[in-house]
């Protein structure tokens, strides 16, 4: 099985695209199309005939940042978070060893919208904690090959300290794939060097993304196209490296030319692995394999950690059959890391009527085993968790830190606890940096379920909701932490009890367990109680040094309990971020519009533009990191001639700038 072999089903997958969160209304067919989508591209040449609906055939060769009237709404604008490893969850979790890269299909390749949709179905990735590289999957010989990842995912993934990749993918002539569009993509100019080598990182670097996954398995190739590629892989990852940016390689194309899947490290293959950062191992292997593979690495001068060991879970997911002592040994060094195909499957397996919640849980089963646990792994279970393995990291390094446990997608959009759009929404852009352990419960009673939760929210689209017996006090791991402690470090938490009563205290650890799997020596702060959505300010009276790990507990009055977390922030004084200028639609027809704006100077989190009307009332439309944003299907209200917007700045903290405004005449 090659990775390939599905991929022809891209071209026909649905995606949300138009409309965007808050919108009223449907919008309709428009004389033109001014939403923004995910770029691709063919290499130079293009092929016969015309493009399907909705498809445009574009030649990388011939982009350039300066023509792309895109470039603003697909440019990720977070950068790459460093990361640090805790004490592992569990005794099981190795760190410095295996590593996962995830390879996902987010959307189809064309008519991908740039900044979100209005669905809350959507592959909302949390789990990234364990996830070291993640692959923007896609590409078709009708469409396009070359796919740059959408803005939201790379900001997402850069909070979390994930690097993102685009895809180069030369098809099998199976799927339509042309030997030309391989030969296009290494072709040499009059001084020898490979132009579309320095097309691809000037996109990666325009992009804000962190370079690519190269996979050419177009057959018919000989030595002298190898030869070819071996110098466009090289100049790619020379000119790259200066950027920043990285190369993962795809064990299929050989050193003749040929298009061979080794399922391993060898003599075929190892050339290009030594032109790459890491190479993706074929499907064919076995445990003979990788075990040569991993010594080959190292006899190279190489980490065998670069290489990742395929896992096609696109089929079946948790259900797959895998050889895990092959690669994660349970009593031995690993031998590779993990390479993921397709684990976007625990949404797409469950049905049409799937809600958040049941795509979370899905998730969850999939990143942290049966026992939803990473301190009690199931080490036993024919699915190997990634939390049994691989130890968590963590991005949550400096002050000011706050969460308002947004997942990226939603039912609907929450201020302040109250609903300002009724509309279902995703953009991955606007989600938090979530806790890495989900979910570590300590208690000696009946453990209580911890789920994200989508039916209310203080901010954003989504809260923490804990709910259980409450027969014994329950404390919850939310963070593990490197946060420096000054005098006037404060730590807020917003929260509210649904159903029973409980006392409820932070839990603040400043050094780590001493041993894998143990629990932070906590030392716990009592919190403000009452009725709806209470924020309560806890100074960390005797401790100094650093936060190593935070939590809360909960300790039920009467039950059963249903508590919720709305937000949590460690700060010291309140910032206000500066307000952005020059607020504008630069293009419009009908009820579709552009907007652009000046970005705000100093630190932003996201901007969220609004609706206002003459009562005074606002309605969400979206938000975003960038500073130009797509709003499609408004229609004016009775009597209204012109519309009115306003755009605000985002804090770390949440705080929210004064407003820019501007109107649009209809």
């Amino acid at each position: 099985m090659n990775l390939n072999r599905r991929t022809v089903l891209l071209a026909g997958a649905g995606a949300a695209a138009g409309l965007l969160p808050g919108l009223a209304g449907t919008a309709a067919a428009a004389a033109r199309d001014l939403q923004p989508y995910a770029s691709y591209w063919y290499p130079d040449s293009l092929p016969a005939g015309t493009p399907g609906t909705g498809i445009t055939w574009r030649s990388l060769k011939t982009w350039s940042a300066a023509s792309d009237a895109d470039l603003a709404f697909n440019a990720s604008s977070v950068p790459l978070a460093a990361r640090f490893t805790p004490t592992p969850a569990n005794t099981t979790a190795r760190s410095g060893q295996a590593r996962i890269q995830s390879l996902v299909s987010f959307g189809p390749t064309a008519s991908n919208p740039s900044q979100g949709a209005a669905t809350a179905d959507y592959y909302a990735l949390t789990h990234w904690s364990y996830v070291d590289e993640l692959i923007f999957w896609g590409g078709s010989s009708g469409e396009g090959l070359i796919l740059a990842p959408n803005a939201p995912i790379v900001d997402a993934a850069h909070r979390h300290g994930v690097p993102v990749l685009g895809n180069v993918f030369l098809p099998p002539v199976a799927y339509g794939g042309q030997l030309q569009w391989t030969r296009d993509l290494v072709q040499k100019d009059s001084t020898g060097h490979y132009p579309l080598a320095a097309q691809l990182v000037a996109v990666a670097d325009a992009y804000g993304f962190d370079g690519w996954f190269v996979n050419a398995e177009t057959s018919g190739g000989n030595a002298a196209l190898a030869t070819d590629m071996l110098g466009f892989l090289k100049e790619l990852k020379a000119l790259g490296t200066a950027k920043g940016q990285r190369v993962t390689w795809y064990d299929s194309m050989t050193v003749g030319g040929s298009v061979s899947w080794q399922g391993a490290l060898n003599s075929q293959n190892q050339t290009f692995f030594q032109s790459a950062d890491s190479m993706f191992i074929d499907f064919r292997w076995s445990q003979s394999t990788l075990a040569s593979s991993g010594t080959l690495a190292q006899q190279l001068g190489r980490n065998r950690y670069e290489l990742w060991a395929g896992v096609d879970v696109e089929a079946s997911g948790t259900s797959k059959v895998v050889n895990w002592n092959a690669i994660v040994p349970t009593t031995t060094a690993h031998v590779t890391s993990i390479g993921f195909y397709r684990p976007e499957w625990t949404r797409n397996h469950l049905p049409a009527s799937r809600t958040p919640g049941d795509f979370h849980a899905s998730d969850d089963l999939f990143w942290t085993g049966a026992t939803l646990d990473p301190s009690k792994p199931n080490t036993t279970a024919s699915w190997r968790a990634p939390a049994v393995s691989v130890a968590d990291r963590s991005t949550v390094t400096s002050v000011p830190f706050a969460t308002v446990f947004n997942t990226g997608h939603g039912l609907k959009w929450y201020e302040n606890g109250a609903a300002t759009s009724g509309t279902a929404w995703n953009h991955l852009g606007l989600q938090d940096r979530l806790p890495s352990r989900r979910w570590v419960v300590r208690t000696t009673g009946q453990r209580p379920a911890v789920t994200f939760d989508f039916a209310d929210a203080w901010r954003g689209g989504s809260s923490l909701l804990v709910d259980g017996a409450g027969d014994a006090p329950a404390t919850l791991d939310l963070y593990s932490t490197r946060l420096p402690l000054g005098a006037d470090t404060v730590v807020e938490l917003t929260h509210r009890v649904d159903a029973g009563s409980a006392g409820v205290e932070l839990a603040v650890a400043t050094a780590e367990p001493g041993t894998a799997g143990g629990a932070p020596p906590y030392t716990y702060f009592p919190l403000s109680t009452g009725s709806g959505w209470v924020t309560s300010t806890v100074r960390l009276t005797g401790l100094s040094g650093e936060i190593r790990a935070l939590g809360v507990r909960l300790t039920a009055t009467s039950g059963p309990v249903r508590w919720r977390l709305g937000g949590l922030a460690v700060r010291e004084a309140v910032v206000t971020p500066a307000a952005p200028t020059g607020l504008r639609v630069t293009d419009a027809d009908g009820g579709s519009l552009r907007f652009a704006w000046d970005g705000a100077p100093g630190p932003v989190r996201h901007y969220e533009l609004y609706r206002t009307f003459p009562d005074g009332s606002r309605r969400f439309l979206g938000g975003t990191c960038q500073s130009a944003f797509y709003v499609g299907g408004l229609v004016p209200e009775q009597g209204e001639t012109a519309a009115r917007f306003e755009l605000r700045s985002v804090g770390e903290l949440f705080t929210v700038s004064t407003a820019s405004t501007t109107t649009h005449t209809w």
